[in-house]
């Protein structure tokens, strides 16, 4: 699959797909299709959004690369998780941001990212609500579409010498531990912003930091994870700033720091 003239048409692929997923979440959204809200397990919600969107882009990534497993989160929650110790392994998340898409704030989702070797290789963002997707398959690949517009080239800023806009999560994280980290960073402001959307931020050069102090799961944030390295930023573990992996028993993530470029001087 990682042949070059398929590396370079991947991202189109992605977007494709991704979008073909936020039609089948729209429809719920827009309520042509009955919401079947629920709770799991966990007491988080899932929709029938989430369910849709998750049915077709498992159907196209088993279509496009039928000898890659998927790793899906409703799938994953169901018990349904295939052996990835190959190191090559799809991750996604159908519909991130469910708490987003109820509150009708139009900050969700479609998340799907290729990891190879523990690393975010290829991945797209999708904002169905919002018509924008950011995409990013590789070093200085990074690129944002808008509705049906092609894509433009991304790339992370060098932090101002006015201060860091940092990025925080509306729901969730340890509000204390953020405001640790952040004592001695020169702050210009901070932006609250659901979802995913977070890297790309940081990916189109529209902020510096994202701090992330409380639970995620790894297909939360691997599509993002993805875009921001291929726009030049980094995600690195809080306690000692090694970069974040992926495929770690159970799938969950430590605390990390998602990062553009250094500051100014």
């Amino acid at each position: 699959m990682r042949s070059k003239a398929e590396l370079a048409n991947l991202p189109a692929t992605l977007r494709q797909i991704a979008e073909r997923a936020g039609a089948a979440i729209l429809d719920v959204y827009e309520g042509r299709v009955a919401l079947d809200a629920r709770q799991k397990d966990d007491q988080s919600p899932v929709t029938a959004a989430d369910d849709a969107a998750e049915a077709v882009i498992l159907a196209a990534l088993r279509e496009l690369t039928p000898d890659i497993p998927v790793v899906s989160e409703e799938a994953a929650e169901a018990g349904n998780i295939p052996d990835v110790s190959g190191g090559r392994f799809w991750l996604v998340d159908p519909l991130d941001g469910t708490k987003e898409f109820l509150s009708r704030n139009d900050e969700f989702t479609v998340n799907i990212a290729l990891i190879e070797g523990g690393c975010p290789t290829a991945g797209v963002v999708h904002a169905p609500a919002l018509k924008k997707t950011w995409l990013g398959a590789g070093t200085d690949t990074a690129c944002y579409a808008e509705g049906d517009q092609p894509p433009v080239p991304i790339r992370t800023r060098p932090q101002p010498a006015t201060g860091a806009v940092v990025a925080a999560s509306r729901r969730h994280g340890d509000a204390a531990a953020m405001d640790d980290f952040l004592a001695d960073i020169k702050v210009a402001t901070r932006v609250d912003a659901g979802s995913s959307l977070k890297f790309c931020l940081i990916a189109s050069g529209d902020a510096d930091l994202y701090p992330r102090f409380g639970r995620t799961m790894e297909w939360d944030t691997a599509a993002g994870h993805a875009v921001l390295l291929a726009a030049g930023g980094r995600v690195e573990r809080a306690d000692d700033g090694t970069p974040l992996i992926y495929g770690k028993a159970g799938f969950e993530n430590p605390y990390f720091i998602a990062r553009g470029k250094p500051a100014q001087i």
